[in-house]
């Protein structure tokens, strides 16, 4: 079993946890001293440094939000002169103003540790070809997946987004062996392998994919096996905590968490309060050695649990599960909650049915109504009215027992509905537009 740090990835889970209380202290009594926000942040909360006296006080600590960057926005958060940062990060900002995230070189270092562990964990490593196809630039996952991978040693194409053809090229010319995109974009660059006649499985070298920036399946990792003969790990990070940093090892049993660098809670995400493992609830944060812009208790908005025992692979590192989903994007069909994973799922049991699909969702007076576009195989065209008819009705009775709603199902033909090079756009809501 390979490692990139093996010291701290099989460290003991009680030695484990006294290393997090001394991170934590020296954090929450570095920014007590030197942060107007966190010090105003808590003595509104009525807690000192004093008070943590062990791992589990972090409950008494505030939580931090995405509208907290966004209210101190561009830099009104950074802890560290400004002579000392070497880099800016910078959300899209769809929802009002971005969030700017910046780093010091340490931070730089830190995080680049954190994505090479997670490349070794699912077997990338010097003698591996990693062509990147996550955006360079203001987004973190293209130079967080670069810098790690060149860490451990593989040599890194850096291909970004875009000219799918042309990736496909780069994967055959220049042998790579491991990708990193969205999970969505590598299943349109199997699309696109196909109508090249370029098969994955015997063309290529390609055997491993780093897929993140938005929830999926394990019935989606399935389907990529299936059409590629590539296996699939997941992967996660936010820009607020620098980027990528977590994956799923060989095991492909939960992602790993590194526990020495941040420190995991899952709590409901309507009272605050911290979950036990195995319960589902809102992933919160807290970075223990960040420099430039700490965060404590940061609500990430995506729904896992924790992982409870050791995993196979010898690391004891905690796990979080698969994301089901954020709390924000999360629908409410009659009363009912849904997230486009669950629909995923349910689609993919169904052998003629493709991964790309869409969801719109209407009000109809008082009532919700969800209609639900996803594309058929080539295969599975039939110039049989009845035959479509009843694919129909079997896969509306699947999401039914499924999500315990009903939903409309609309059958595509292959390559009807929109790629995307970026994170997918699953969900069109015209109830409020």
């Amino acid at each position: 079993m390979a490692y990139y740090n093996e010291k701290i990835e099989t460290m003991p889970k009680d030695e484990l946890s006294k290393l997090q209380y001394q991170e934590l202290k020296k954090l929450v009594t570095r920014l007590y001293d030197s942060s107007a926000f966190y010090h105003k942040k808590m003595d509104e909360t009525g807690v000192k440094p004093a008070d943590i006296t062990s791992i589990t006080d972090i409950t008494k600590l505030p939580f931090m939000k995405k509208t907290d960057l966004r209210d101190n926005y561009p830099d009104g958060l950074v802890c560290v002169p400004h002579e000392d940062l070497v880099r800016y990060h910078v959300s899209s900002g769809t929802t009002g103003k971005p969030t700017v995230v910046a780093y010091t070189q340490n931070d730089i270092d830190l995080w680049s540790e954190c994505v090479a562990r997670s490349l070794v964990s699912c077997g990338v490593g010097k003698k591996d070809v990693l062509q990147v196809c996550y955006g360079y630039g203001l987004f973190t996952g293209g130079l967080g997946l670069h810098y790690g991978g060149e860490k451990v040693g593989a040599t890194v194409i850096p291909a970004s987004t875009g000219n799918s053809e042309r990736q496909i090229e780069l994967i055959q010319d220049l042998k790579t062996t491991a990708i990193a995109c969205t999970p969505s974009y590598f299943i349109h660059l199997i699309d696109v392998a196909k109508r090249m006649g370029v098969d994955f499985n015997k063309d290529t070298l390609l055997r491993t994919a780093v897929l993140g920036a938005e929830p999926w399946t394990d019935a989606m990792r399935r389907y990529i096996y299936a059409e590629s003969g590539v296996t699939a790990h997941n992967i996660f990070g936010t820009s607020e905590i620098s980027g990528p940093m977590f994956t799923d090892c060989s095991e492909l049993n939960g992602m790993h968490i590194c526990g020495d660098i941040a420190y995991t809670e899952i709590i409901d995400p309507k009272t605050g309060e911290q979950l036990p493992p195995g319960e589902k609830g809102e992933l919160t944060i807290t970075v223990l050695k960040k420099e430039a812009i700490p965060m404590i208790r940061y609500r990430i908005g995506d729904i896992t649990s924790i992982i409870e025992g050791d995993c196979a692979c010898g690391r004891t590192s905690p796990r979080i599960d698969r994301l089901q989903g954020r709390v924000d994007d999360m629908l409410i069909i009659r009363g009912i909650n849904v997230f486009p994973s669950a629909i995923e799922h349910a689609l993919l049991k169904n052998p003629y049915l493709t991964s790309h699909f869409m969801i719109e969702v209407f009000r109809t007076g008082p009532l919700d109504d969800m209609l639900v576009k996803v594309e058929l195989k080539p295969d599975a065209m039939t110039d049989s009215i009845n035959g479509l008819m009843e694919m129909q009705m079997r896969t509306e009775r699947a999401l039914r027992d499924a999500l315990n709603v009903s939903a409309k199902i609309e059958l595509c033909p292959p390559n009807s509905l929109p790629r995307f090079e970026g994170k997918a756009k699953r969900v069109i809501d015209h109830r409020v537009i």
